[in-house]
């Protein structure tokens, strides 16, 4: 499945409907006073979270969501029908904005989250609102009042617990696909992962968390570069950074930095933070390189972790220590 994370569409809430103009006509009274109903409401435009869906590429195929209009008021006091919303079905993690401003209109991070974001136009009054004493039999009635419309961009971040940061082939695919039940696609080239892999990680029976693979950096990715931002805010909300370093990299600290410096660009709160660091690929090192590793100093106040996803060598370990991480933020 195509995976898609941003999307612009145009919605509109329903007008309001017409107040009547209408008269009681009755045998014996042939001049009866006034009686039209007011205007129905005009339709709401309402987005929900499903937890079914989990892309944006619906929005490709259908980029309008229009509200019926409210119905005129009728004879006999009646009101008009309301107009029928619309529900547009979002993933969880959708950020809806302004297109013109780039506000945020709201923010749907929690599945069967309902948000009413335009409401329909109330309806006109009829003309039997207008009757006063001196004006017994008023022809006109009020117009229902306009919908609100607008174009939306649609912005997807997948919400994860923890994201996995690394550069293009360091294994993030390959851990993910150890430690949980996803299975991306993994090659020995850069950019195998085009696509963020979402691995839901057990814990036990009954516990679990949710690792995000996203697809790899390289220094400039802020900017454009590689696969540029695309894909930078969806390690916004999660709550643990696992840098990845390569124990294969002539210089891995400063892939550290460099990384590290990509998502503070894109988003200075990522600084904040909780992190964690393992080494990758520990099985084509030997024990020089290891000590020469475990001697490097980090910011994170977690000990690095030595591991080989090919081997599962460490991973056990890595997995649980998520986990305690984790539990220990809430």
């Amino acid at each position: 499945m195509k995976f898609i994370d941003i999307v612009k569409i145009f919605v509109k809430s329903g007008h309001g409907g017409k107040g009547g103009i209408c008269f009681r006509k009755e045998k014996f009274y042939p001049l009866g006073g006034p009686n039209g109903g007011n205007g129905g409401k005009g339709g709401d435009v309402i987005f929900e979270v499903y937890p079914q869906i989990s892309t944006l590429l619906n929005f490709r195929f259908n980029s309008k969501f229009i509200a019926e209009d409210g119905k005129k008021g009728m004879g006999g006091m009646k009101t008009g029908r309301g107009g029928k919303d619309v529900l547009i079905k979002v993933p969880a993690g959708t950020v809806v904005k302004n297109k013109e401003t780039g506000e945020v209109l709201a923010d749907l991070d929690k599945d069967n989250l309902k948000v009413v974001l335009f409401e329909g136009g109330i309806g006109g009054r009829g003309n039997a609102q207008f009757a006063t004493s001196t004006r017994q039999a008023p022809r006109f009635s009020q117009d229902g009042r306009e919908g609100q419309e607008l174009e939306l961009v649609l912005e997807l971040k997948l919400l994860a617990d923890v994201g996995l940061v690394g550069y293009p082939n360091v294994g993030k695919s390959t851990l993910i696909s150890v430690i949980s039940a996803a299975k991306p696609k993994i090659a020995d080239y850069h950019f195998t992962t085009l696509i963020p892999n979402l691995g839901i990680v057990k814990i036990g029976e009954t516990e679990s968390y949710v690792v995000a693979d996203i697809p790899g950096l390289i220094e400039g990715a802020s900017e454009g570069k590689g696969l540029g931002i695309q894909f930078l805010r969806h390690v916004e909300r999660t709550r643990l950074l696992l840098f990845m370093l390569d124990s294969t990299s002539a210089n891995p600290k400063k892939d550290y930095k460099i990384l590290f410096n990509e998502l503070i660009k894109f988003n200075p709160e990522m600084k904040f933070k909780t992190q964690m660091i393992c080494f990758s690929k520990c099985d084509l090192i030997d024990k020089t390189r290891m000590s020469q590793l475990k001697r490097l100093k980090f910011d994170s106040p977690i000990s690095p972790f030595f591991i080989s996803a090919a081997t599962h060598l460490n991973t056990e370990n890595l997995k649980f220590e998520m986990w305690n991480t984790i539990k220990a933020m809430v």
